[in-house]
């Protein structure tokens, strides 16, 4: 708890006269959400390490201990000392030394919700995080002790309350004390809505994702109120699970009603009933059946596209079970042609539709949320300009979703065990006409893009036949698409002929090209090589005309040929020895030569 030190020195001065004089006390501001926010998003909670966040709230304190130049002790003795209201007062006030209980609380915290994830292999932890969340609320009311004095300002102190009701309601959320859990979460919702409401535009954001963050927990604290399994409300409670909010929701449906989880004991899918034994797949089953609930009253296309890969996620947990329980028994490892599917086997199948269904559900929101920032060039009547506020969707964007929803189809119909089921396979192979027509008009859009009038009639031709087609054919009771074919084929009459006459034009237009046209026409051509034909060119005019190319192209000629002697190793030539002379001779005449040039020798006698 806060102590008050009794040093009012600090705060009164002596004048001349002996009369004291009170100084003003400094009022300061801690926005505590905001500083807390801040330092958890710098440090490690982004993604979810708490461990990181400790560490730091460990090093902070430290560093203010010494910034402030007070430690708890020296280097072998340890003494305590608190933060007490004679440090915010007077002239040597800091607002630092607030910090230090809020940061203590803040370390305890991270600590408590670290050993709460390692809870999960070791119970024994546990203890250890209840004496940590403690720990926490005890620096908690001391924060709360020193902010309600005269020292702090109305927000502050309203947020610190805000602050002391959530960190109390997250222990008693822990002990399992579901009324005082409510009443301290629901308290400080209450106090961070109307901070809030007080505060400009700016500063709202977070203190409403702050309130938001209490939903789960408070939904959760009032299931247990009202009765658990006698009388909770399941709708809410699966509801929270297609949000993903609860994880331990396996414990809570095994404590409901019996009857809530008999009257999935068994499925009826296409005639045909079969029996759901493991409890993950009719967990999941209960919760398919209130994602339809929750997308009807969802009107965000993000919001629908999350709750649908969140029941994917279970969906594929399910799907799991189920083949582990297919490989313990040897008899359903394999299926040959002609033998009645098994009830495991017709499990894993629907299993299977509702992964495939459900990831079609998933697509068809993506193409609906990208035709928001679609501008149809077809359809500029109705529609003047594209609804959304992203990026610009081209048509062969479009055309791309549409080709992954057609895999999804072609992965329908070769679910094992319905390759015999001839309503399915029709109800499948026209859902793919369906999409194969869509197909078709964006990728006719596309080619329009391009200029490619020819390929896109042909297209809108395809498009019209595969709309046709299904339309005739018997429709996909889930995926009721007969209305936007009828917009596109009626949409495509009027395009086809448009684009029609576009490509008569253009074959107009190309056969006047061949004559002489007195329209101006660029050319990368010189003008000398083009004397014959007349043509409008604007950088004859300019400063660097293209009258010539100054730099003439190489042109190949024929070089010098080249005359190789091939007879010369067959030749014989004669000897030579006898008109070559030997080595003394040759010295002699040298020797002589010298001699009679010098006038000495016998040569001079004769």
């Amino acid at each position: 708890m806060v102590v008050e030190e009794p040093n009012s020195g600090e705060n009164v001065e002596k004048t001349d006269s002996g009369t004291a004089v009170t100084e003003p006390t400094k009022i300061f501001t801690i926005e505590i959400l905001h500083m807390i926010k801040d330092a958890q998003q710098q440090h490690g909670l982004r993604h979810g390490d708490y461990q990181r966040y400790r560490g730091y709230c460990t090093r902070r304190i430290r560093r203010l201990r010494k910034a402030l130049k007070y430690p708890q002790g020296d280097k072998r003795h340890f003494k305590r000392r608190d933060v007490t209201l004679a440090h915010l007062t007077g002239k040597k006030a800091d607002e630092r030394y607030i910090h230090i209980p809020l940061i203590s609380a803040e370390r305890a915290w991270a600590y408590a919700m670290q050993l709460k994830q390692e809870a999960n292999t070791e119970l024994r932890k546990r203890f250890h995080l209840i004496n940590k969340l403690r720990r926490a609320c005890f620096y908690a009311l001391q924060l709360q002790e020193l902010c309600n004095t005269e020292v702090f300002d109305a927000r502050t102190k309203l947020e610190c309350e805000a602050y002391v009701a959530w960190m109390h309601g997250t222990l008693h959320f822990e002990l399992q004390l579901w009324d005082s859990a409510g009443e301290h979460l629901k308290r400080a919702q209450v106090v961070y809505e109307n901070l809030a409401k007080a505060l400009p535009e700016d500063d709202q954001e977070l203190y409403r994702a702050k309130v938001n963050e209490f939903t789960p927990n408070l939904r959760y604290c009032a299931y247990n109120i009202s009765g658990g399994a006698s009388g909770g409300k399941i709708d809410e409670i699966l509801e929270l699970r297609a949000q993903g909010v609860l994880e331990n929701l396996d414990v809570l449906v095994s404590q409901t009603k019996t009857e809530s989880s008999e009257g999935l004991q068994t499925i009826d899918w296409r005639g045909r009933k079969v029996t759901v034994r493991p409890e993950k797949v009719r967990l999941f089953l209960l919760s398919t059946q209130e994602l339809d609930k929750s997308l009807a009253k969802t009107a965000k296309l993000d919001a629908k596209i999350e709750l649908i890969e969140r029941i994917l996620m279970d969906c594929k947990d399910a799907i799991q079970a189920v083949r582990d329980e297919i490989k313990q028994d040897p008899k359903l490892r394999s299926l040959t042609t002609g033998q009645t599917v098994s009830g495991v086997q017709y499990l894993l199948a629907y299993l299977s539709y509702i992964r495939h269904s459900r990831t079609l559900q998933r697509n068809l929101c993506l193409v609906d949320q990208a035709k928001l920032n679609f501008d149809d060039p077809n359809q500029q009547q109705q529609t003047t300009q594209a609804q959304g506020d992203g990026k610009r969707v081209r048509p062969q964007d479009l055309a791309r979703l549409y080709e992954i929803i057609l895999q999804n189809v072609t992965e329908m119909q070769q679910i094992t065990g319905m390759e015999e089921d001839a309503q399915y396979q029709s109800e499948v192979a026209n859902l793919a006409l369906t999409f194969k027509a869509f197909r078709c008009y964006y990728i006719a859009l596309t080619l329009i893009d391009m200029k490619k009038w020819k390929e896109a009639v042909a297209l809108y031709e395809r498009a019209s036949n595969y709309a046709n087609e299904s339309l005739k054919g018997h429709a996909c009771a889930e995926f009721q698409l007969q209305a936007e074919l009828k917009k596109m084929v009626s949409t495509i009459d009027g395009s086809k002929f448009s684009a029609h006459a576009y490509s008569v034009l253009e074959d107009d237009n190309s056969e006047d090209a061949g004559g002489v046209s007195t329209k101006s026409q660029k050319t990368t051509k010189p003008l000398y090589e083009r004397l014959s034909q007349y043509k409008e060119d604007q950088s004859l005019h300019t400063r660097a005309p293209n009258v010539f190319k100054l730099t003439p192209d190489m042109e190949p000629i024929p070089c010098k040929p080249l005359f190789f002697d091939l007879a010369m190793n067959y030749v014989e030539l004669p000897s030579l020895e006898d008109k070559l002379e030997s080595p003394d001779k040759k010295g002699a005449s040298i020797t002589g030569f010298v001699k009679g040039f010098l006038g000495w020798g016998g040569g001079g006698n004769k």
